[in-house]
């Protein structure tokens, strides 16, 4: 699934392609009939919550909101009208650019309402400026859950996936098992610091690398890593393979319904607050 960097970095791709232009809207697939109502309107802009897109035009008050879950994608096309392939949700287009997005877990018209509710499930976005980081903390610190399914919970904090927890828990040295409170509010709050930089750096280059210099191939004298994921890690899919710090065979095991992945020696349990 789409951690909330792409989400980002897709709400300001379609700002740049379409914000400000009127634009032609509608659902080749059926099932998204609201679309049509948008037909001929002007986009205003894309946003980003955790991992939930929303799309604002300037004649209305509802917003799209879009969750593309494990399959949803968007895919830009810089041609008038191409011929449709797949199941398309939604295709917005304009002279000289289409946008087609395809298997989607939400793609609705939701009334101001409906976008609060959604967005007040959701914790504090790092991406976002206005993301409030003691929402974060005081939630951790409050918590006998291990910090690495509170990462996964977006109630707690929006936009953070598989990769970035096993990452930023490993670049800080947490073990991923620890109660939540039982970490002290400065290690929480470093965990949000990292992120916030982390995340903002995947919306810029679009991929997650979560390698310090000193680790990246070129200064191991090591390959560069190949995975569909991209990016330079250092624990994430990495299981049985030695820790680029300490030469520690990294481990896995299923955590809030997805593989986790840690340097046992480098993740090593603090002491109590």
């Amino acid at each position: 699934m789409p951690e909330g960097h792409t989400l980002h970095r897709l709400a300001r791709e379609l700002t740049e392609a379409f914000g400000g232009r009127r634009v032609a809207s509608c659902s080749p697939q059926g099932r998204f009939a609201a679309a049509s109502l948008l037909d001929g309107d002007v986009l205003s802009e894309g946003t980003a919550w955790g991992k939930h897109l929303f799309v604002r035009f300037e004649s209305r008050p509802e917003q799209v909101h879009v969750h593309l879950g494990l399959y949803g994608a968007f895919r830009f096309d810089e041609a008038d009208d191409p011929p449709v392939v797949g199941q398309v949700r939604w295709r917005l287009a304009r002279p000289g650019l289409t946008a087609d997005l395809r298997g989607p877990t939400a793609c609705e018209l939701l009334m101001p309402d409906e976008v609060d509710r959604v967005i007040g499930r959701l914790g504090p976005d790092p991406i976002r400026k206005d993301a409030d980081p003691e929402r974060f903390v005081a939630r951790v610190l409050r918590s006998r859950a291990p910090i690495a399914t509170l990462l996964m919970d977006q109630a707690v904090i929006a936009g953070v996936g598989n990769v970035y927890r096993a990452e930023v828990l490993f670049r800080l040295g947490i073990d991923p098992f620890v109660p939540g409170r039982e970490l002290h509010a400065k290690r929480v709050r470093a965990i949000w610091d990292d992120l916030v930089d982390l995340m903002a750096a995947g919306v810029e280059s679009g991929r997650i690398d979560t390698v310090r210099p000193e680790h990246e191939p070129e200064a191991m004298g090591r390959p560069p890593r190949e995975d569909d994921h991209g990016g330079e890690v250092y624990v994430y899919r990495r299981s049985g393979m030695p820790c680029w710090v300490c030469g520690t065979l990294v481990r896995t095991q299923v955590m809030a319904a997805r593989n986790l992945f840690w340097c046992p020696r480098c993740q090593r349990k603090p002491r109590r607050r």
